[in-house]
Protein backbone atom coordinates (compact mmCIF):
# COMPACT_ATOMS: atom_id res chain seq x y z
CA UNK A 1 0.00 0.00 0.00
CA UNK A 2 1.08 3.57 -0.85
CA UNK A 3 1.72 5.65 2.02
CA UNK A 4 -1.07 7.67 2.61
CA UNK A 5 -1.24 11.33 1.35
CA UNK A 6 -1.54 14.18 3.80
CA UNK A 7 -4.42 16.67 2.09
CA UNK A 8 -3.73 19.87 4.86
CA UNK A 9 -7.49 21.65 4.40
CA UNK A 10 -7.53 25.25 4.99
CA UNK A 11 -10.47 27.96 4.84
CA UNK A 12 -9.10 29.67 1.61
CA UNK A 13 -8.39 33.33 0.91
CA UNK A 14 -8.24 36.00 -1.24
CA UNK A 15 -4.83 37.30 0.05
CA UNK A 16 -1.92 36.08 -2.40
CA UNK A 17 0.19 36.24 0.56
CA UNK A 18 -1.75 34.02 2.44
CA UNK A 19 -2.32 31.64 -0.58
CA UNK A 20 1.75 31.42 -0.64
CA UNK A 21 1.56 30.77 3.29
CA UNK A 22 -0.64 27.56 3.04
CA UNK A 23 1.75 25.96 0.17
CA UNK A 24 4.66 27.05 2.12
CA UNK A 25 3.33 25.37 5.43
CA UNK A 26 2.10 21.92 3.41
CA UNK A 27 5.88 21.86 1.70
CA UNK A 28 7.03 22.44 4.78
CA UNK A 29 5.28 19.70 6.10
CA UNK A 30 6.46 17.89 3.18
CA UNK A 31 9.70 18.28 3.85
CA UNK A 32 9.26 16.84 7.71
CA UNK A 33 7.67 13.91 6.76
CA UNK A 34 10.38 13.26 4.23
CA UNK A 35 12.91 13.61 6.96
CA UNK A 36 11.43 11.13 9.31
CA UNK A 37 11.18 8.13 7.03
CA UNK A 38 12.75 5.46 7.48
CA UNK A 39 16.11 4.91 4.42
CA UNK A 40 14.46 2.28 3.43
CA UNK A 41 11.53 3.84 2.65
CA UNK A 42 11.50 5.13 -0.86
CA UNK A 43 7.49 6.18 -0.71
CA UNK A 44 7.51 9.68 0.86
CA UNK A 45 3.72 10.81 1.05
CA UNK A 46 2.32 13.41 -0.85
CA UNK A 47 1.08 16.42 0.70
CA UNK A 48 -1.59 18.20 -1.07
CA UNK A 49 -3.66 21.00 0.00
CA UNK A 50 -7.55 21.99 -0.65
CA UNK A 51 -9.53 24.83 0.45
CA UNK A 52 -13.43 24.75 1.95
CA UNK A 53 -13.83 28.09 0.76
CA UNK A 54 -12.95 30.95 -1.75
CA UNK A 55 -10.89 29.24 -3.96
CA UNK A 56 -10.17 25.66 -4.96
CA UNK A 57 -9.40 23.08 -5.08
CA UNK A 58 -11.95 21.62 -2.67
CA UNK A 59 -11.43 18.97 -0.36
CA UNK A 60 -13.35 16.33 -2.74
CA UNK A 61 -11.04 17.18 -5.70
CA UNK A 62 -8.06 16.73 -4.63
CA UNK A 63 -9.43 13.31 -2.50
CA UNK A 64 -10.83 12.14 -6.24
CA UNK A 65 -7.30 13.09 -7.89
CA UNK A 66 -5.78 11.02 -6.03
CA UNK A 67 -7.43 8.07 -7.05
CA UNK A 68 -6.92 4.87 -4.68
CA UNK A 69 -4.46 6.16 -2.59
CA UNK A 70 -4.62 6.21 1.46
CA UNK A 71 -5.44 9.98 2.41
CA UNK A 72 -5.40 11.89 6.04
CA UNK A 73 -7.27 14.82 6.06
CA UNK A 74 -5.57 17.69 8.30
CA UNK A 75 -8.17 20.25 8.98
CA UNK A 76 -5.64 23.22 9.47
CA UNK A 77 -8.13 25.62 11.60
CA UNK A 78 -7.48 27.05 14.96
CA UNK A 79 -10.94 26.11 16.33
CA UNK A 80 -13.64 23.70 15.34
CA UNK A 81 -16.96 25.09 14.29
CA UNK A 82 -18.61 24.68 11.27
CA UNK A 83 -15.93 23.88 8.23
CA UNK A 84 -14.47 21.44 10.32
CA UNK A 85 -17.75 19.65 11.89
CA UNK A 86 -19.97 20.24 8.46
CA UNK A 87 -17.71 21.11 5.42
CA UNK A 88 -14.67 18.63 5.83
CA UNK A 89 -17.13 15.65 6.39
CA UNK A 90 -19.11 16.63 3.42
CA UNK A 91 -16.19 16.84 1.12
CA UNK A 92 -14.61 13.20 1.97
CA UNK A 93 -18.04 11.76 1.49
CA UNK A 94 -19.44 13.38 -2.16
CA UNK A 95 -15.15 12.28 -2.82
CA UNK A 96 -16.22 8.83 -2.39
CA UNK A 97 -12.86 7.51 -1.90
CA UNK A 98 -12.27 4.28 -0.59
CA UNK A 99 -9.96 4.69 2.38
CA UNK A 100 -9.59 8.33 4.34
CA UNK A 101 -9.33 9.31 7.72
CA UNK A 102 -9.81 13.32 9.28
CA UNK A 103 -7.71 14.47 11.83
CA UNK A 104 -8.87 16.64 14.46
CA UNK A 105 -8.13 20.21 13.94
CA UNK A 106 -4.78 22.19 14.42
CA UNK A 107 -5.94 23.96 17.52
CA UNK A 108 -6.05 24.38 20.56
CA UNK A 109 -2.83 23.26 21.69
CA UNK A 110 0.12 24.43 22.93
CA UNK A 111 2.46 24.32 20.14
CA UNK A 112 0.11 27.14 19.35
CA UNK A 113 0.12 29.50 22.15
CA UNK A 114 3.88 29.31 22.50
CA UNK A 115 4.25 30.70 19.13
CA UNK A 116 2.04 32.92 19.59
CA UNK A 117 3.90 34.22 22.38
CA UNK A 118 7.18 34.37 20.69
CA UNK A 119 5.13 36.71 18.24
CA UNK A 120 3.99 38.75 20.36
CA UNK A 121 7.93 39.64 22.18
CA UNK A 122 8.97 40.23 18.49
CA UNK A 123 5.84 42.99 17.97
CA UNK A 124 7.19 44.80 21.26
CA UNK A 125 5.26 43.02 24.02
CA UNK A 126 6.96 42.76 27.37
CA UNK A 127 5.52 41.80 30.58
CA UNK A 128 3.11 43.73 32.14
CA UNK A 129 1.27 45.09 28.71
CA UNK A 130 -2.41 43.30 27.75
CA UNK A 131 -3.32 41.02 25.55
CA UNK A 132 -6.18 40.59 23.64
CA UNK A 133 -6.28 37.51 22.33
CA UNK A 134 -7.98 37.69 18.56
CA UNK A 135 -9.92 34.73 16.76
CA UNK A 136 -11.92 35.34 13.71
CA UNK A 137 -15.07 33.95 15.75
CA UNK A 138 -17.87 31.28 14.71
CA UNK A 139 -21.51 31.18 15.47
CA UNK A 140 -20.82 27.68 16.68
CA UNK A 141 -20.52 27.41 20.55
CA UNK A 142 -18.08 24.65 20.36
CA UNK A 143 -15.47 26.91 17.86
CA UNK A 144 -16.15 29.58 20.80
CA UNK A 145 -15.38 26.93 23.90
CA UNK A 146 -11.73 26.22 21.42
CA UNK A 147 -11.19 29.78 21.28
CA UNK A 148 -11.40 30.05 25.25
CA UNK A 149 -9.10 26.90 25.92
CA UNK A 150 -6.63 28.68 23.31
CA UNK A 151 -6.49 31.92 25.01
CA UNK A 152 -6.38 30.00 28.09
CA UNK A 153 -3.03 28.20 26.75
CA UNK A 154 -1.41 31.49 26.02
CA UNK A 155 -2.66 32.98 29.31
CA UNK A 156 -0.29 30.75 30.83
CA UNK A 157 2.53 31.36 28.97
CA UNK A 158 2.26 35.09 29.56
CA UNK A 159 1.70 34.78 32.87
CA UNK A 160 -0.88 37.34 32.04
CA UNK A 161 -4.69 37.53 31.05
CA UNK A 162 -5.31 36.79 27.21
CA UNK A 163 -8.82 38.85 27.23
CA UNK A 164 -10.86 37.17 23.70
CA UNK A 165 -12.16 39.03 21.40
CA UNK A 166 -13.36 38.79 17.43
CA UNK A 167 -12.52 40.13 14.32
CA UNK A 168 -15.77 38.85 12.53
CA UNK A 169 -18.34 36.84 14.14
CA UNK A 170 -19.00 37.26 17.77
CA UNK A 171 -18.81 39.61 20.76
CA UNK A 172 -16.76 41.54 21.90
CA UNK A 173 -14.85 42.77 18.78
CA UNK A 174 -11.14 43.37 18.63
CA UNK A 175 -11.62 47.32 19.00
CA UNK A 176 -14.42 47.49 22.05
CA UNK A 177 -11.54 44.65 24.21
CA UNK A 178 -8.37 47.49 23.24
CA UNK A 179 -10.76 50.26 24.16
CA UNK A 180 -11.90 48.41 27.44
CA UNK A 181 -8.13 47.79 28.23
CA UNK A 182 -7.28 51.33 28.14
CA UNK A 183 -10.12 52.87 30.25
CA UNK A 184 -9.18 50.03 33.27
CA UNK A 185 -5.61 51.78 32.77
CA UNK A 186 -3.57 49.81 30.86
CA UNK A 187 -0.51 51.73 29.49
CA UNK A 188 -0.05 49.50 26.72
CA UNK A 189 -2.33 46.76 24.80
CA UNK A 190 -1.17 44.76 22.31
CA UNK A 191 -3.02 42.14 19.88
CA UNK A 192 -2.46 38.59 19.64
CA UNK A 193 -3.23 37.04 16.40
CA UNK A 194 -4.82 33.73 15.79
CA UNK A 195 -5.09 33.62 12.84
CA UNK A 196 -2.66 30.99 10.57
CA UNK A 197 -2.48 33.57 7.72
CA UNK A 198 -2.77 37.22 6.27
CA UNK A 199 -5.58 38.15 4.86
CA UNK A 200 -8.38 40.69 5.39
CA UNK A 201 -8.87 39.49 9.14
CA UNK A 202 -5.56 40.53 10.16
CA UNK A 203 -5.66 43.62 8.67
CA UNK A 204 -8.27 44.22 10.56
CA UNK A 205 -6.27 44.08 13.64
CA UNK A 206 -3.78 47.11 12.75
CA UNK A 207 -7.04 49.13 12.83
CA UNK A 208 -8.24 48.52 16.14
CA UNK A 209 -5.99 51.13 17.90
CA UNK A 210 -3.73 48.60 20.20
CA UNK A 211 -0.10 49.50 20.48
CA UNK A 212 0.95 46.72 18.47
CA UNK A 213 -0.24 43.59 16.38
CA UNK A 214 1.57 40.27 16.95
CA UNK A 215 1.93 38.81 13.31
CA UNK A 216 -0.04 35.40 12.16
CA UNK A 217 1.09 31.89 13.94
CA UNK A 218 2.13 31.27 10.32
CA UNK A 219 4.90 28.76 9.75
CA UNK A 220 6.99 27.76 12.54
CA UNK A 221 8.98 24.20 13.33
CA UNK A 222 6.54 23.88 15.92
CA UNK A 223 3.50 24.16 13.58
CA UNK A 224 5.21 21.91 11.02
CA UNK A 225 6.20 18.86 13.78
CA UNK A 226 2.07 19.69 14.92
CA UNK A 227 0.42 18.84 11.72
CA UNK A 228 3.31 16.29 10.91
CA UNK A 229 2.15 14.55 14.60
CA UNK A 230 -1.18 14.71 13.20
CA UNK A 231 -0.88 12.81 10.18
CA UNK A 232 1.30 9.77 12.18
CA UNK A 233 -1.61 9.65 14.77
CA UNK A 234 -4.15 8.77 11.93
CA UNK A 235 -2.06 6.87 9.83
CA UNK A 236 -2.12 3.02 12.08
CA UNK A 237 -5.81 3.70 12.32
CA UNK A 238 -5.79 4.21 8.81
CA UNK A 239 -3.36 1.30 7.81
CA UNK A 240 -5.96 -0.82 9.96
CA UNK A 241 -8.77 -0.09 7.92
CA UNK A 242 -7.57 -0.59 4.82
CA UNK A 243 -6.54 -4.40 5.91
Amino acid sequence: MSAPALVLVAHGTRSERGVRMIGDLAAAVSRELRGNAAPEDVSAPQVRTAFVDVLGPTPSEVLRELGSVPAVVVPAFLASGYHVYQDVPREVSESEHPSVTVTSAMGPDAALARVMRMRLRTAGWRPGDAVVFAAAGSSDSRARHDVRQAATLLSAQLDTPAHVAYVATGSPRVPEVVATLRESGAQRVFIASYLLAHGLFHQRLHEAGADGVAEPIGIHPAIVRLLANRYYSAVPELVHTAA
